[in-house]
């Protein structure tokens, strides 16, 4: 069994991506050639900005989309502890520091009170992760960012192709990022990414920054990055959007499945009626993690841990960022497990995993580390989710149960 199964995807499409490689092969134009416009006027179509760059990774639509907004040293940038280091190490990388706030408990998004709470007069944006493929709570942010005079960034690198409130993700804030590393949902054959928005004068200016900050050809009007996405990876995202939407529909029948097979009988992460998700991961929450993900490894089912450290404990990171509290995220750190997902993962193989993780979990007992972050969970609980005071009384699985339930719609 795979973690996703990209060869499987790739004998699917193979000639339809074998036929777009040629093309680029053909013509020759390996760096903006026709197939990166191409690119970009569909997926803009997709997702109903105005602009869509293309560019060389995730982590690079992050960084050029901050230096468009002009983010300086001393500048603070709020966003979320529990994602992949590239959401911090942007905002580091132009001198800026990270502000780091907790989780909704429910979803592990970023908590929107507790962003507001941590402004202050050095605050330009806000970078919600729209973590595990589920869109953030988008309008709650704009709404903040409207009073406050500040820009929102969703990091959508995990949930191109969900939808919020009838809006696409990447079109739900002044700039949207996603990713089109390998496994994503929608994902190239090295790396690559983009950028939405529709405001013509920061596209303007991301165009710019993304090739050496040149507004023609050897005049350089500012400081910029070789962060192109080439046109053989554009070609290849083109042939797999054709049938995107069909294999979105196959990730929410696999995650429906995990639903019915967990319901009642292992806490996962909780999703919202009012968006989808794409599925990026299906995360569960355990204890005994190492143990039970060795157990599913023994049987031939891989695992994955997305995130073991929240990035204001990264080593690199500690001192240069501002934390506040985060027990949430340090909870779910210690317990968070992502299971095999993608559009060909077949009801049989749904089985084999759930029932294999059930019987590991069913051994697990709840070690100090465990019964620490179920603790910091509970007191999180109780403050942060209303009517949720019981959960300091609760076990583990009742904690995440509460905040969590069976990962089908919540509040």
């Amino acid at each position: 069994m795979q973690f996703i199964d990209l060869k499987a995807q790739y004998l699917d499409l193979r000639e339809a991506i074998n036929t777009r490689i040629q093309g680029v092969l053909e013509h020759g134009q390996y760096i903006m050639g026709p197939e990166v416009a191409e690119l970009e006027a569909a997926l803009a179509a997709y997702t109903g900005a105005r602009h869509c760059v293309t560019v060389s990774s995730g982590t690079e639509a992050l960084l050029i989309s901050l230096m468009a907004l002009d983010v300086k040293p001393g500048d603070e940038v709020i966003t979320t502890p529990f994602s992949f280091i590239a959401t911090a190490e942007a905002i580091v990388l132009l001198g800026a520091r990270p502000v780091f706030v907790d989780l909704d408990p429910f979803t592990c998004n970023l908590d929107p009170a507790l962003a507001e709470a941590a402004i202050t007069p050095a605050t330009r944006a806000i970078m919600p992760v729209s973590l595990y493929g589920q869109p953030a709570d988008m309008d709650e942010f704009n709404a903040i960012a409207a009073r406050h005079g500040l820009t929102v960034i969703e990091d959508a690198a995990q949930s191109f192709g969900a939808r919020y409130r009838g809006k696409a993700s990447c079109n739900l804030s002044a700039i949207g990022c996603t990713s089109f590393f390998p496994s994503k949902p929608l994902g190239c054959y090295g790396d690559g990414g983009a950028i939405f928005t529709s405001d013509d004068e920061l596209a303007a200016a991301m165009r710019e920054i993304r090739v050496h900050g040149q507004s023609r050809r050897y005049v350089h009007t500012r400081v910029g990055v070789g962060g192109r996405m080439d046109t053989l990876q554009c070609a290849i995202v083109l042939a797999k959007l054709e049938r995107f939407d069909w294999e979105l529909a196959q990730r929410a029948r696999a995650g429906e499945r995990y639903d019915a097979l967990f319901a009642g009988r292992l806490p996962t992460v909780g999703r919202r009626p009012d968006r989808s998700s794409v599925f990026a991961q299906y995360t569960v929450l355990v204890d005994e993690r190492e143990r039970v993900a060795a157990q599913l490894a023994a049987a031939g089912i891989p695992t994955a841990v997305h995130y073991p450290l929240p990035m204001h404990l990264q080593p690199a990171y500690a001192a240069l960022c501002r934390a506040h509290p985060c027990p949430v995220a340090q909870a779910m750190s210690a317990r968070v497990l992502s299971l095999p997902m993608g559009p060909h993962l077949d009801a049989a193989d749904a089985l084999t995993v759930a029932e294999t993780l059930l019987a590991a979990c069913a051994g697990a007992r709840p070690g100090p580390a465990a019964a620490a972050a179920t603790a910091s969970l509970a007191a999180a609980c109780a403050t942060a989710s209303p009517g949720a005071a019981a959960c300091a009384s609760m076990g583990a699985a009742g904690v995440c149960a509460s905040l969590g339930g069976s990962g089908a719609a919540g509040p």
